[in-house]
C-alpha cells in the first residue's frame, strides 16, 4: 500500500499561476484541478509562467507519461481514455448529463471568454495570462488575443451588440437550467462528482472571484442562490480545506466498473508515451525559453504590422483603453 501511495504522489498538474485567491485562475486549468481533487488523486501543482498563450497548458505528468490539453479533447478526456481516472463512467450515456455538459462547455465557456477579453476592462485577463511578461509584450499579446477571441465568437463591428445579447441570453438560460437541476444537492447528478461539476465549478469560481463587480455574467450567476452556495461549499472543501472521504468512494466505485485499456493505476504506471518523446519535449521547452522574449517581440511586430493594414477594422487598437 505504501508503494502505491508513493506512485500516486508522482502526478503533477501544470497550470497557469494562482491569483484572485484561487489555485489557478485560468478557465481551462481550474476544472482539471477540481477533477483531480474530486477523484482524490494526489498530485503536485506546478506553474508554467513562460508560455501564457500555450494551448498545451494545462497538462498532467506522471513519470514518462504526459497528457496535454491540446490533444484528444483536453486533459480530462485523455485521463479518462487512458484509464487513469474516470468520474463520468455512470453518466456518459445519460442524455440530460450530456446536454448539460455541452451547454457548460459551449454557452458558459463562451460567456466567460467574452467577459475576460471583450466585455470587461481586461484587467482580469492581463493578470491571469500576461502580468509576468514585460509590459510591451504582455500588452501586445493581450490585444492580439482580443482579436482572436472576436474572430472565434464571430464578433464584428456590425454585430457586436447582437452577439453580446446572445452570449448573455444563453448564459442566463444555462444558469437557470443548472440551478433547477442542482436543487439543494451537493453535486449536479446523483449527488456524486463528475467532470460536469469540475468544469462548472472552475468557471463559476472565476466568475465570482476574478471578474469585476460590474460583470454582467457575475450578476447573472448571483441571481441563483443555490448555485452560489454550491460553489462556496465546494471551494471551502476542495480549495481551502482537504478533500473529504465522502468523495473518495465515488472514484473507487466508478473505477471498479470502468473498462481498463491498460494496467491498474494503483499497481503500476498508466499507459505511457515513449520516454524519449517526453525528454525531447523538456529539452525543447528549455531551449525555447532562452529565446522567448526575442521571438515574442518578432510576433508582436508582425501582428501590429498586419493589424495596421488598410481595411482591417475588426480590432481598433486606438479605441482600446490603456489599462495600466
Amino acid at each position: 500500500m505504501e508503494g502505491a501511495v508513493s506512485e500516486r504522489e508522482e502526478y503533477t498538474l501544470v497550470v497557469r499561476k494562482p491569483c484572485f485567491g484561487l489555485p489557478t485562475a485560468c478557465p481551462t486549468c481550474l476544472p482539471v484541478y477540481f477533477y483531480l481533487k474530486f477523484a482524490n488523486l494526489p498530485f503536485n501543482l506546478d506553474f508554467n509562467l513562460t508560455y501564457p498563450d500555450s494551448d498545451q497548458i494545462p497538462y498532467v505528468e506522471y513519470g514518462d507519461y504526459v497528457a496535454y490539453n491540446n490533444e484528444k479533447g483536453g486533459v480530462i478526456e485523455i485521463l479518462k481514455e487512458d484509464g487513469i481516472v474516470d468520474l463520468d463512467i455512470k453518466f456518459c450515456s445519460v442524455p440530460e448529463w450530456i446536454s448539460m455538459k455541452a451547454m457548460i462547455s459551449s454557452w458558459l465557456a463562451d460567456a466567460i471568454t467574452y467577459e475576460l477579453w471583450v466585455g470587461s476592462d481586461g484587467r482580469t485577463a492581463q493578470e491571469i495570462y500576461y502580468s509576468d511578461l514585460p509590459w510591451p509584450i504582455g500588452k501586445a499579446l493581450f490585444f492580439k488575443q482580443i482579436h482572436i477571441v472576436k474572430q472565434r465568437l464571430g464578433i464584428t463591428k456590425d454585430n457586436a451588440e447582437q452577439k453580446e445579447e446572445e452570449i448573455y441570453r444563453r448564459a442566463n438560460i444555462a444558469y437557470g437550467s443548472l440551478s433547477t437541476r442542482l436543487g439543494e444537492e451537493k453535486f449536479l447528478f446523483e449527488n456524486r462528482p463528475s467532470s460536469l461539476d469540475a468544469i462548472f465549478l472552475g468557471q463559476a469560481l472565476i466568475t465570482l472571484e476574478a471578474l469585476p463587480e460590474t460583470s454582467v455574467l457575475r450578476s447573472k450567476l448571483l441571481e441563483h442562490d443555490n448555485l452560489v452556495r454550491y460553489v462556496e461549499k465546494l471551494k471551502t472543501e476542495f480549495v481551502e480545506g482537504s478533500s473529504s472521504s465522502s468523495v473518495r468512494h465515488f472514484w473507487a466505485e466508478s473505477s471498479s466498473s470502468a473498462p481498463r485499456r491498460g494496467p491498474s493505476k494503483w499497481s503500476s504506471k498508466p499507459k505511457s508515451k515513449p520516454k524519449k518523446e517526453k525528454t525531447k519535449e523538456e529539452k525543447t521547452f528549455k531551449r525555447r525559453a532562452k529565446y522567448f522574449v526575442a521571438t515574442q517581440l518578432v510576433a508582436v511586430l508582425l501582428f501590429l504590422t498586419l493589424m495596421g493594414k488598410p481595411g482591417d477594422d475588426e480590432v481598433e487598437l486606438d479605441d482600446d483603453e490603456d489599462y495600466e
